[in-house]
């Protein structure tokens, strides 16, 4: 016969039907070393759709969620009775394929899981080994769970744990010394490519963070100065202009600055390419760089004869001379790693100890209030009795205790071993 809940009672059910328990705790994702930039950005997630996973995630009573989208990687964390609960989150909200997600995706759990993180947040797990941009992406991601009701105090420690041995590795080893990642690759690149860059007329589509920072590596290391900016948002673009002494243009003269340059940068973050074949049917030739995911120059671009067009996966492979020094600095790296995860876990088993002995103190309360009240409703009460109502309620510890030993005879040695521990009586028990 099946029997129906009350609406409030299901509630509490499905609320407590995943067990807070560290082994319940998963990480699933994509990243680079099994996916092309396309699938990837097939499974990026941008913050409409973080919103509805979230909203998605409390509606199925799933805790302390949060989701790391990032070009090199789309991870979701949060504990769930079945890691496929995390999968579908993930594969509802894009428009990735989801067999093929489950196919290529790696799930983790536990300590497992843990330490994955610590490694992503330090760099170790980066495309370019010791990218520090990581951290950030970490704090603004878990910044918009805490902000939407998603991220609990399991959570918020790991985070605060994994933030404080980013700070410290990068202090204390040269894991993240040298100037490697997506932007300066664009700008190697460019150094061997294009040598004589300095006569070229270069366009960068999208002034963000990675548009940012490649233009001003440029600048830095080629001495570069025929830059012009667009960005969708055009005061962005002539803000940094006027900052630099470079020229900007709107938005929508787009098509005529993709006509007039040698060098196209694209980091403009669209959720779709807005870089198109037809922009470049009659044009010169050119060399286009796409630093977005998802892409935002249109793959049929690469086919166009006279334009080479290069993505943030082959930008990776160039190899820089100290990535060879951050190698070394892997041990210590790990190390630190490793005794601040043990904090962590100590921390974790500590908390679930605090909540049995919160319970021990709030049954020994009640005793000793009834207690107290028993002998207060008593004929001839006065305060001399408190010693003998004391002498009752330790007895009544010792007869609980007793009880559970006599009742549970295939643990009684045991459970009296750690009574005795617990205690310090010093009793040999040999």
């Amino acid at each position: 016969m099946r029997v129906f809940l009350h609406p409030e009672a299901y509630k509490n059910k499905m609320q407590g039907s995943h067990s807070k328990d560290i082994a319940h705790f998963h990480i699933v994702g994509i990243n680079y070393k099994k996916t092309d930039a396309a699938i990837r950005g097939s499974f990026a997630i941008n913050q409409v759709q973080y919103q509805h996973l979230l909203d998605s995630a409390k509606s199925q009573h799933l805790d302390d969620i949060f989701v790391l989208s990032t070009c090199n990687r789309t991870e979701i964390y949060g504990f769930a009775d079945d890691p496929q609960q995390l999968v579908e989150l993930v594969c509802h909200e894009t428009e990735g394929d989801c067999n093929m997600f489950s196919q290529l995706s790696y799930v983790k759990s536990g300590e497992d899981a843990i330490k994955h993180l610590y490694q992503v947040g330090t760099g170790l797990d980066s495309q370019i080994l010791g990218d520090y941009e990581i951290i950030g992406q970490i704090r603004t991601a878990t910044k918009f769970a805490k902000a939407n009701g998603c991220f609990g105090g399991f959570q918020e420690r790991l985070v605060n744990s994994v933030l404080q041995v980013s700070k410290l590795i990068k202090n204390e080893t040269g894991l993240s010394s040298g100037t490697v990642s997506v932007a300066f690759a664009a700008v190697r690149l460019l150094e061997h490519k294009v040598p004589d860059i300095l006569n070229k007329k270069i366009l960068l589509v999208g002034v963000g963070k990675i548009g940012r920072n490649t233009c001003k590596n440029m600048m830095d290391y080629l001495g570069v100065n025929q830059v012009t900016l667009v960005n969708r948002t055009t005061s962005v673009a002539e803000e940094f202009a006027a900052q630099h002494g470079l020229r900007y243009a709107p938005y929508e003269q787009l098509a005529e600055e993709l006509q007039a340059a040698d060098i196209v940068l694209v980091a403009s973050n669209a959720p779709e390419p807005n870089i198109l074949p037809a922009h470049f049917q009659q044009s010169s030739p050119k060399l286009i760089i796409d630093l977005s995911i998802p892409f935002n120059v249109a793959p049929e671009v690469k086919e166009l004869p006279h334009i080479e067009l290069v993505n943030v996966d082959e930008l990776s492979k160039i190899q820089d001379e100290t990535l060879q020094m951050r190698l070394q600095e892997v041990p210590k790296a790990l190390t630190i790693i490793e005794e601040h995860m043990n904090e962590f876990l100590y921390w974790y088993k500590m908390r679930k100890h605090a909540v049995v002995l919160k319970a021990v103190k709030d049954k020994l309360t009640e005793i000793h209030t009834r207690e107290i009240q028993q002998q207060k409703n008593g004929n001839q009460y006065n305060l001399e009795d408190i010693e003998a109502v004391s002498s009752r309620i330790i007895q009544k510890m010792i007869n609980l205790m007793a009880g559970k030993v006599r009742r549970e005879t295939d643990k009684s040695d045991q459970y009296i071993a750690m009574i005795n521990d617990i205690f310090e009586t010093g009793v040999n028990q040999e």
